[in-house]
């Protein structure tokens, strides 16, 4: 697929019946979710603040917190997975997206929001997330954002939308990866080479991004995103995380 930034993959044109992400329970989303639920977390998480030149730190690894890093980049935000738990000295931190049962563990900047998933928040001052996708207006602007704008960091290494896109295409064509293919991701998102590899060359390549949990789902894949150094895994083909080259 031929896109300048990632938010051409979740057009509206890109809708559709095929199945796009599965979670760790064997849940199946398709494409059609996909896109207007990301739509949804952008509108929603602007009133938390989220835009450009801001970074917002995303805890944990299911359906949610994809959402959140989608939505984030509609927004022209930076995500950071998994931040660490003392964020009070990052001046452009903006918004921490977690469960609501892990807001203890962190310290944010003054002023910072916190937009909690999963249980009701019981603190008035987190949003919920949850409620809000729900309640979100489903379309969102045209965009025109700079290939050049970072999309992700690790805390020390930043990825701009074109670094990523160049490292996804590369793996799509390595491994030759087609639509309808399901690849799971077996790496932590706050390893930048794993969003690369696990979820914007599924997308790229229209194929399917599988959340691990029971085994069997993983059998019926064909791709494992892991390390080398990692132990043998059901999927028949691995994309080898250290083979993935970010700019």
């Amino acid at each position: 697929m031929n896109v300048g930034t990632v938010d051409g993959l979740l057009t509206r044109e890109l809708r559709d019946d095929r199945i796009a992400l599965v979670d760790a329970t064997g849940r199946e989303y398709d494409y059609h979710w996909l896109c207007t639920t990301s739509w949804k977390a952008g509108n929603f998480l602007r009133h938390a603040g989220v835009r450009n030149g801001v970074t917002v730190g995303v805890v944990g690894d299911g359906p949610l917190a994809l959402l959140a890093f989608f939505g984030t980049t509609l927004l022209e935000g930076t995500t950071r997975f998994d931040p660490p738990t003392d964020l009070t000295d990052e001046d452009d931190f903006r918004t921490l997206v977690a469960p609501v049962d892990r807001f203890a563990d962190y310290e944010v900047p003054r002023g910072a929001q916190r937009v909690g998933y999963g249980d009701k928040p019981d603190a008035p001052d987190i949003h919920h997330f949850d409620a809000g996708l729900w309640s979100e207006n489903p379309s969102f602007p045209p965009l025109s954002i700079d290939p050049e704008t970072v999309i992700l960091t690790d805390g020390e290494r930043p990825v701009t939308h074109e670094g990523l896109l160049e490292a996804a295409r590369e793996v799509v064509t390595e491994t030759g990866l087609e639509a309808d293919d399901r690849v799971v991701v077996r790496t932590p998102l706050s390893d930048p080479r794993t969003i690369a590899a696990g979820v914007i060359a599924p997308l790229l390549a229209k194929a399917v991004l599988v959340l691990p949990g029971d085994e069997t789902v993983g059998e019926q894949a064909s791709y494992a995103v892991s390390s080398a150094a990692a132990e043998s895994v059901p999927e028949p083909n691995r994309i080898d995380l250290d083979a993935v080259a970010l700019p």
